[in-house]
């Protein structure tokens, strides 16, 4: 059993400039009292063709947790365009939230994101080069997040029977799913479910890793909550 359970992402700014913060307003609930920090971090995946790519934007340890609901913002600086290959700058590529107990992750939330130029910056049909990033906007694809869960031991508990496998990377997420859609600070409080665009997070069913996926997608809620997709099987 998971001691902390996220229970909604909240994407703040979106769409944005490229070089605008990456803002997620996370919201978990704590079920007992821990003795470290958790460690979250925002990793930007600059290439689906090699993990060298990836950026680490942002860490943060936020604690000691209190028991019961809490609620942050988690904010990251734009990805260094430099270290991107110049031909994965524009399109869909992915961004992940993570969250790790005493080096162990336990919850990772991967979102589609989507940098084209804007309409008006002429740009459309023959992107410059170098890329123009002051020109360029993103969009991340907060109503289909891809969340994977990873049982971990916690304080004075058993070590889990599936080993923890947990890595950078993009979890079956690919470029060819995305849809059009309409330094760090961390503070903890307790807070009722968020407003609008909160994503609700169910729990994961088969934790077992194999080859074969099964996503679920449910109806917007009428005060805009959205369910996430969750891993059947990993």
């Amino acid at each position: 059993m998971n001691v902390v359970n996220v229970t909604s992402i909240n994407v703040l700014d979106n769409p944005c400039a490229f070089g605008n913060p990456f803002q997620f307003e996370i919201t978990f609930e704590c079920l007992q009292e821990l003795k470290d920090d958790l460690d979250w971090k925002i990793i930007y995946v600059g290439s689906a063709e090699s993990e060298k790519y990836d950026q680490e934007l942002e860490s943060v340890l936020v604690g000691p947790v209190p028991v019961g609901v809490n609620k942050f913002v988690f904010q990251a600086p734009a990805p260094d365009a430099s270290k991107v290959p110049e031909n994965d700058i524009l399109g869909v590529t992915v961004v992940l939230v993570t969250c790790s107990y005493n080096e162990k992750e336990f919850i990772r939330v991967g979102y589609y994101v989507n940098n084209s130029y804007d309409p008006e910056s002429g740009f459309g049909t023959e992107p410059p080069s170098p890329p123009r990033t002051d020109l360029m906007r993103r969009e991340i694809l907060a109503q289909k997040p891809r969340v994977t869960r990873f049982p971990i031991s916690w304080d004075n508990e058993p070590a889990p029977a599936t080993a923890n496998a947990a890595s950078p990377g993009t979890d079956g997420l690919t470029a060819t799913g995305f849809v059009q859609a309409g330094g760090a600070g961390a503070s903890s409080s307790s807070a009722a479910k968020s407003d609008e665009n909160d994503v609700a997070m169910e729990e994961d069913e088969d934790m077992e890793e194999d080859d074969e996926e099964e996503e679920e997608e449910e109806e917007d809620d009428e005060d805009g909550d959205i369910d996430l997709m969750e891993d059947e099987d990993l």
